[in-house]
């Protein structure tokens, strides 16, 4: 059913016998590559390495490029001064944000049905704003980047979108996923719709969803979740036309996926194809240049490019950037950013998400009355299921852990990914859920009184300790109330009460919505990484929609009732208004 292609590097020399392969970022000498990237990056005109790379060009390439070349020959080791760079910035780039027109969606309107389902009236009018906030997260490219795309970074897409907020002006993969299920919610059918098809575009264009929508996103993906987007949609439609169409172009989505992503790995003497995020480009990121260079500095060109390597792979993990990748040189992930091998990890919930893709793709077949294209997925799935239970699963500990294809061996520090399978209910033996749920309470997660933490890890990673993030709590909310004990369904709703609590806390104090938050304190923005907290905030606002639906009859704001006897004293405490 498909081409397995393995490439798996143990040691920096298997890296560096490929290396000619790797091309760069993008095809690109301003954006992505070349003399004006390193400089302007290097000078640090501006706090944010992608805003350069968001400018729009005055000027055609090649006029800029020899512009600069003989700029840079008036100076010694053709090193421009920072304010002649400046000048030069500023005579042939424009401002980010030129690429987008205004644009409201048309579909938006007042009072979407799953309001009426919100007792609380404070998170009622808390939805609605949340609601509201679609109109200002609402951008169409202009056709300029259709006519003349060597001018911007911007891919184009021919269909309007939700962007996430704040530095993120572009679309992005995987947090459209929240973000359309938002949609959906909101009744906005047609914007859904057309999000979903820019990426069908981008699959058609690319063979793959790119991470965002720009070039120096080209090589590198994110969580495939188009297939699920399209289930969504689907479900909420029935519209079977779309469905057709879609198909085959989910089918070259995960051809890519298994082609370019996928690992042999040979446990008890039986050998099991599984995943992991791996991007064949070994330079610097162009949107965080210098942060990637300072944290190379001093290391081997071979060990630079294969430390460029998994920052590449770690940003395609959507995970950027965390513990989780960390291997030192005893195989172990307490180690730091430097020592980051995101493509020697298998896991586990990105091997639970391609599970569902085929269950789902087999699914769409059987719809479609393609009786032997949904069996030849459900073979696939079933290898897959039989390859998580056999790597990843632990019987002792009650959970699915990630895969470190050089020790051999699993990481069993805590990360809400070890549960992914329950979300994706891609487990043989109802048992092995309801001992999640056990490993859950026993991980020392649950003691945090604004969600779960990203992991028990205090790293300085946004990805870690003390950062919630929003599609992670969705996913173990969601995966938690599909088990069929009351035990697990409770803890779903108390995991629930308390996002919701931290995001309206957080709203009421800053009037905002944010990509992350603290699992601590009452109500505030998370922090950490490579930029300051966004706003906006696109998944963010997908999420608290969907659970407002889901346990909206019995949320609440304020009021210890609700939810008194779920929580421990103290905790309950901590979450009540003052």
């Amino acid at each position: 059913m498909y081409k397995l292609i393995v490439f798996c590097f143990s040691s920096v020399a298997a890296l560096a016998s490929v290396k000619a392969a790797f091309p760069p970022p993008c095809d690109s000498e301003i954006y992505c590559t070349g003399p004006i990237l390193q400089q302007v990056q290097k000078a640090k005109l501006f706090d944010d390495d992608k805003y350069f790379v968001d400018m729009k060009l005055r000027e055609a390439p090649d006029v800029v490029l020899s512009a600069f070349r003989n700029l840079s020959h008036e100076f010694p080791n053709t090193t421009i001064p920072s304010a002649k760079l400046q000048e030069f910035v500023s005579a042939y780039f424009e401002e980010p944000g030129t690429e987008f027109e205004s644009w409201t969606p048309p579909d938006w309107h007042d009072e979407p049905k799953f309001l009426g389902k919100i007792a609380d009236q404070e998170l009622r009018d808390w939805a609605k704003n949340i609601h509201d906030l679609w109109k200002s997260l609402g951008r169409k490219i202009r056709a300029s980047v259709k006519d003349h795309p060597e001018l911007y970074s911007q891919i184009y897409t021919p269909h309007p979108v939700i962007v996430p907020g704040g530095r993120f002006r572009e679309l992005y993969y995987w947090d459209s996923y929240w973000v359309i299920n938002g949609l959906l919610l909101s009744e906005m059918t047609d914007t859904a719709h057309g999000m979903i098809q820019n990426f069908l575009y981008l699959v058609n264009r690319y063979g793959f969803v790119p991470n965002g929508g720009r070039i120096y996103y080209e090589r590198r993906s994110q969580p495939p979740f188009l297939t699920l987007m399209v289930e969504s949609y689907y479900q909420a439609t029935k519209d079977k036309e779309f469905l057709r169409a879609a198909i085959p172009v989910l089918e070259t989505e995960y051809s890519f996926w298994m082609q370019n992503h996928s690992v042999a790995v040979k446990v008890n003497g039986a050998e099991h194809v599984l995943n992991r995020y791996y991007v064949r480009v070994d330079l610097p990121r162009p949107e965080s240049y210098t942060d990637d260079l300072e944290l190379a500095e001093g290391l081997t060109d071979d060990h630079k490019e294969q430390l460029w390597m998994d920052l590449n792979s770690g940003a395609e993990s959507g995970w950027d950037f965390s513990s989780r990748w960390y291997m030192d040189s005893g195989g172990h992930n307490n180690s730091t950013l430097r020592e980051i091998r995101t493509s020697q990890i298998l896991p586990t919930d990105l091997n639970a998400l391609l599970w569902l893709n085929e269950k789902t793709l087999a699914s769409f077949h059987r719809i479609m009355g393609d009786g032997d294209s949904a069996a030849r997925y459900d073979q696939a799935a079933a290898r897959r299921l039989a390859a998580i239970e056999s790597v990843l699963w632990d019987a002792e500990r009650g959970a699915w852990f990630d895969y470190n294809l050089v020790t051999h061996s699993k990481h069993f520090e805590f990360y809400p990914s070890n549960l992914s399978p329950v979300w994706a209910q891609c487990f043989s033996l109802p048992e092995m859920g309801e001992k999640a749920v056990e490993y859950l309470k026993r991980s020392g997660a649950l003691q945090f009184p604004n969600g779960v933490p990203t992991s028990l890890s205090d790293s300085g990673q946004q990805w870690d300790y003390p950062n919630a993030w929003p599609p992670l709590q969705h996913m173990l909310i969601s995966g938690l109330s599909k088990l069929p004990s009351e035990d697990a369904k409770k803890l779903a709703f108390d995991l629930a009460q308390r996002w919701i609590k931290t995001n309206w806390l957080a709203y009421v104090k800053y009037e905002a919505m944010f990509e992350k938050y603290d699992v601590n304190g009452d109500g505030k923005p998370g922090g950490g990484g490579e930029y300051e907290v966004q706003l906006g905030f696109g998944w963010t606002n997908g999420v608290a929609l969907q659970l407002l639906d889901q346990y909206g009859a019995t949320l609440t704001s304020g009021s210890q009732s609700v939810f008194s006897g779920l929580l421990p004293p103290l905790i309950s405490a901590i979450l009540t208004l003052q």
